[in-house]
């Protein structure tokens, strides 16, 4: 019975690469000298450092266009609210999210079941398992998947016949 696993998955070489590129640019631009601006990363959670919000949302528009250069959904991340640190010196914690969450993962079951498509979906951990008798019901499964869930970035793979 063929299958296929919706998942969502961020690659955290390319996250670090992106840090790197922004960190690197940062310290080079002429309006950032003399600043601490800078991001910092552990795990799947991103910290941005500036001296001002305007410099905070400067350095967070940069690390965004990074991101989308190097293939990652910004969809994914989610931005924390801006604290101050000391003085003026401001952070804002921005964390990306990984795997199908529980509320999605059920919205993508009940989206299949209410499609009246012959396929079975469940839901195993962070991801969810798609069978059906058929390749072109499968299909149909993840062309649905794309038009119906577009707030979050999904991936389609796993792919067995």
């Amino acid at each position: 019975m063929p299958s296929f696993d919706i998942v969502s998955e961020v690659d955290k070489q390319e996250v670090k690469n992106a840090i790197e590129q922004v960190n690197k640019e940062v310290s080079t631009r002429f309006d950032f000298k003399g600043s601490d601006a800078r991001v910092e990363q552990a795990e799947y959670v991103l910290t941005v450092f500036a001296d001002d919000e305007f410099k905070l949302d400067q350095v967070q528009e940069i690390l965004n266009a990074k991101l989308i250069k190097r293939g990652v959904d910004i969809k994914c991340m989610e931005l924390g609210k801006v604290e101050k640190v000391s003085g003026n010196k401001t952070k804002r914690i921005a964390t990306i999210k990984t795997g199908v969450e529980s509320e999605l993962a059920k919205k993508i079951v009940k989206l299949f079941k209410d499609s009246k498509l012959k396929v079975q979906a469940s839901i195993q951990g962070d991801t969810v398992r798609v069978s059906g008798a058929k390749r072109d019901v499968l299909q149909e499964a993840i062309a649905l998947a794309k038009k119906s869930i577009s707030d979050f970035p999904l991936q389609f793979g796993n792919f067995r016949d």
